[in-house]
């Protein structure tokens, strides 16, 4: 695939930069600030983009900014962000757009290297890569008002890796129960958020996703 890189410490660009290309990959662009990288992107759309939130100039959101302007004016780029933290309010907008092609990894929470391929991967075919913490996160908000109140305990734990991407054979095997009781429990989310069942995958998380901003 060809990947392009925004990080703005050198030490871990590079380190990116050699493990992607000894997977294969080729690195067409790798830059250290949200703006090279839209200059990029809009030079030659990329098959993904590894993106860091916080980057100069100011460091609080230029990257999860340029994630959003790439996904509005390139769709077909998949976005993998890759961050120290979870920047809620543009990472529910991001998350919320569209479910094709979408990730979002922590650093600290990275401990393996496969992990980060399996991500890249599955953002690179249109699937989602996210980390149980970020969607933990985006979760956590009040009851009142809340569509997922509605939930149960179980329904959520379903729920949640649902928006990690995961299938419902991955679901039933981490929750240790059968695919057909996962396919209900979907099923009675999708009645509980009043959405339609039908669809496949993508739609499944771009749902939940929709729902984070509820």
């Amino acid at each position: 695939m060809r990947l392009m890189l925004a990080e703005d410490s050198a030490l871990l660009r590079v380190g990116l930069e050699r493990l992607v290309a000894d997977e294969g990959h080729e690195v067409v662009a790798s830059v250290g600030n949200a703006d090279a990288l839209l200059a990029a992107v809009a030079a030659e759309p990329p098959d993904v983009v590894v993106v860091d939130v916080r980057m100069p100039p100011t460091h609080t959101d230029e990257g999860l900014r340029a994630a959003l302007r790439i996904r509005e004016q390139w769709p077909s780029v998949g976005v993998l962000v890759l961050s120290q933290y979870v920047e809620k309010r543009y990472a529910t907008e991001l998350l919320g757009s569209t479910a094709s092609g979408i990730g979002y990894l922590l650093k600290d929470r990275v401990v393996r290297v496969e992990e980060f391929l399996d991500a890249l991967a599955r953002v690179a075919s249109g699937g989602a890569a996210f980390d149980p913490e970020v969607v933990r996160q985006l979760l956590a908000r009040s009851s009142h008002a809340d569509p997922l109140a509605a939930l149960t305990a179980r329904e959520r734990e379903v729920l949640d890796r649902m928006a990690q991407g995961q299938t419902n054979g991955r679901i039933g095997a981490d929750l240790s129960i059968s695919q057909s009781a996962v396919e209900k429990h979907v099923n009675a989310i999708f009645d509980k958020l009043g959405l339609s069942a039908d669809g496949g995958y993508s739609r499944r998380v771009l749902a939940v996703l929709q729902y984070l901003g509820a």
